[in-house]
């Protein structure tokens, strides 16, 4: 059936007109219970669940509220830190660990602070990045979906009418603390695209979605050390014209390598932050080992330097 412009024009405004899903209450994310399944798309039992896997040592990365390859690995990783087996599945013994005493999502005044050096944008070319003072958050939602361990479109999504300003009261998870854990080796599971930390007597203690390198640039194999751990860093890109001048690209969380840096002993090797947490494990680097933001930075301050670092294929 052929269309004219003008009843294109009413369907689209029909469809703008259309409920959307509704924001999930507070109530609803805390008290969401498993019942067996996953419900479809995104739900609070999913974005609940994301929440108490990362507190119990079992990265997530982002929390979206939706059940994912990352969860998956977060249950693995959640079961043998707790002793149980393994299969990356939700179950009633999962559950049980899972729940605890503190809820998941909480209410947040938004300080001064939170929205402070706030930058209008971060430009593609590294050369006009490279005369910037800081690649900062371009916005207050994503400063705080990443302080809440949040992907930044579900953070939207719980709070529709809030413009995140100094003084709005916003609904966000509840991560906790960063873990504190004796950690003696960590392996790069190329094949699993996880990061895992180990202490002295061979036990999982912490697990990370993690993307480690690609076919054109591989990461190392073997095993490395630990060698620099720095916080806020700056980097030096080197573009792919050739002739052209390395560049010092400044510190800040949109940075290359976000904002934590985990220098190796294999030259130009790392483990460091990103400015896309929601695309971890999900697309390549450039040999290095990836994570989100905020699991770059626990890892930074529970492990030293001179640790061991295996690659595994």
């Amino acid at each position: 059936m052929k269309r004219t412009l003008a009843t294109l024009t009413i369907l689209a405004a029909l469809a703008s007109a259309a409920p959307q899903a509704l924001a999930f209450s507070i109530d609803e994310l805390n008290g969401a219970e498993w019942t067996g399944t996953w419900p479809e798309g995104q739900s609070a039992i999913a974005a609940k669940v994301q929440v108490l896997l990362g507190r119990g040592g079992a990265s997530p990365g982002v929390i979206d509220g939706v059940m994912g390859m990352n969860v998956e690995k977060a249950l693995r990783g959640f079961e043998e830190i707790h002793g149980l087996p393994v299969d990356g599945q939700m179950d009633g013994d999962v559950w049980s660990r899972l729940n605890g005493s503190e809820p998941a999502f909480t209410r947040y005044t938004v300080s001064e602070k939170d929205v402070a050096g706030l930058v209008e944008a971060i430009p593609e070319d590294k050369a006009e990045q490279a005369r910037m003072e800081r690649l900062g958050y371009v916005s207050a939602a994503e400063a705080l979906a990443e302080k809440f361990h949040m992907d930044i479109d579900f953070l939207r999504h719980l709070n529709p009418e809030s413009d995140f300003a100094p003084g709005s009261s916003i609904i966000v998870a509840n991560p906790g603390e960063r873990l504190k854990v004796p950690v003696a080796h960590l392996i790069a599971d190329k094949s699993d695209e996880r990061l895992m930390a180990y202490d002295g007597e061979g036990r999982l203690r912490l697990s990370y979605p993690a993307t480690i390198g690609s076919d054109e640039t591989p990461s190392p194999s073997g095993t490395h050390q630990v060698k620099v751990i720095v916080d806020d860093p700056d980097y030096t890109y080197t573009p792919k014209e050739e002739g052209a001048e390395k560049l010092r690209l400044p510190p800040g969380p949109n940075g290359l390598v976000g904002n934590v840096w985990i220098g190796l002993s294999a030259p130009t090797y790392g483990i460091h932050g990103t400015p896309d947490p929601a695309h971890i494990s999900r697309t390549n680097s450039s040999g290095c080992v990836r994570l989100t933001n905020w699991d770059a930075g626990e890892l930074a301050h529970t492990i030293e330097r001179g640790i061991p670092v295996e690659f595994r294929e």
